[in-house]
């Protein structure tokens, strides 16, 4: 896979990454949710990646 479409996924899956975390936090209000919440996101992220 070439890097700007990397990069694309990566700029894909931080747009979810911020508006989600803000959703997490407001639900659950703790940001312990937002980390596993962030961390799911980084490993779909690097399993896109490196497919």
């Amino acid at each position: 896979m070439d890097i700007p479409r990397k990069l694309g996924i990566l700029i894909f899956t931080a747009v979810p990454a911020i508006v989600g975390g803000g959703i997490v936090y407001h639900f659950f209000g703790s940001f312990v949710q937002v980390i596993i919440f962030e961390i799911l996101l980084v490993l779909a992220a690097l399993g896109l990646i490196s497919s």
